[in-house]
């Protein structure tokens, strides 16, 4: 075990596990005498890690057959354009939640493409919460409803998959994939960057049902063309192979750990304690409404925020690293992410009431 804990929000930890098999393989992946960084993206080796890492997605996520994986680079930074080239078919406008700073840059890149209605806004409470169904406003000709299930900054999370009834449905789960089962068929797409629950930085997952790719914008880039994507088996170009790799270690990673279901045990136990710990301190808060606390990412404030300083130098002395909360909101941040072990969080806390102890 690394003699650190690292709680970044992304790029995020990796299970010790798959660093150590990746390690062990460095210098020659199964005989072939190559890193896979070195393959020919089209030769035997490569295309058979790839295949296997779609091959274990699709099981490990339970994704129908009518639906295609696409491994992409860009970040999921490139979806927000990505998704209305490929999904206004025809239609000229879209539904989005705006419930923190990562579905405010959606709406701002989708708006170059087509009108945006917002069906909902907790931004006049500073994004600490999800506004309740009743105050939803669904437009029922909407190309499709947009939402990012968990705001990486604000630490709100969606309780539930929204119910917008016929309208595609689209969800950027960056921050939560793999972190417990999803229904994936409720969705049209799922869209994900890798670099907090998957692997490295580099890789973009995006999950498309069949009939919603082959109509695009005039003028879509080729590249950011569903259809090419998926007629290439997402190799239209070199794709980011060592990611490509690294995410599919991940993937069995989890299938060895049981799945998502034993996944999600381990992550909401892991929550649980550090919210726990929280609000039973009377030394730290967290500002969101605990029906919409994020598993993966918890902010946290201490009542005097004047000891922040000290808090973040005692945490990296115990090895605790990057505690500090993104320069928008404030305080600290712990994100506890699948690779990270409840050690971790155990120790963390452990940290967190003696330092409260110590300066009340």
């Amino acid at each position: 075990m690394s003699s650190v804990f690292n709680f970044s929000a992304g790029p995020a930890m990796l299970p010790q596990a798959v660093l150590k098999q990746a390690q062990q393989e460095f210098l020659d992946w199964n005989g072939s005498g190559m890193n896979v960084m070195e393959m020919s993206h089209r030769g035997k080796e490569f295309m058979s890690i790839a295949a296997k890492a779609e091959a274990d997605l699709r099981e490990v996520m339970q994704i129908p057959d009518n639906y295609k994986v696409l491994f992409l680079q860009g970040g999921a930074s490139s979806q927000f354009a990505a998704i209305p080239m490929n999904l206004l078919r025809g239609k000229k406008t879209a539904d989005y939640f705006n419930t923190g700073q990562w579905s405010k840059k959606a709406i701002s890149e989708a708006k170059k493409f087509c009108d945006v209605n917002i069906v909902a806004s907790s931004e006049d409470e500073n994004f600490s919460t999800v506004p309740e169904k009743d105050t939803w406003n669904l437009n029922p000709d909407a190309a499709y409803v947009h939402y990012t299930t968990n705001e990486t900054i604000g630490g709100v999370e969606f309780d539930a998959i929204p119910d917008v009834g016929d309208v595609p449905l689209v969800v950027d789960i960056s921050s939560t994939i793999l972190s417990r089962p999803v229904d994936v068929s409720k969705f049209a797409l799922i869209y994900a960057g890798a670099q907090k629950n998957v692997g490295p930085a580099g890789l973009t997952i995006v999950i498309v049902r069949d009939d919603l790719i082959g109509d695009v914008l005039a003028g879509t880039p080729t590249m950011f063309d569903y259809k090419v994507q998926a007629d290439n088996d997402s190799m239209y170009n070199t794709p980011p192979t060592y990611a490509l790799y690294l995410s599919g270690l991940v993937f069995q990673w989890v299938k060895d750990l049981g799945g998502l279901p034993a996944m999600g045990e381990i992550n909401k136990r892991k929550a649980d304690k550090l919210y726990a710990a929280i609000d039973d301190s009377g030394f730290y808060q967290n500002p969101v409404t605990p029906k919409y606390r994020s598993w993966m990412n918890v902010p946290f404030t201490l009542n005097d925020a004047s000891l922040d300083a000290d808090f973040l130098a005692g945490a990296k002395e115990a090895g605790l690293l990057t505690l500090k909360g993104h320069r928008s909101v404030g305080g600290m941040r712990a994100s506890i992410y699948n690779a990270m072990p409840e050690e971790g969080v155990d120790t963390l806390i452990s940290y967190m009431q003696e330092f409260a102890k110590s300066h009340s």
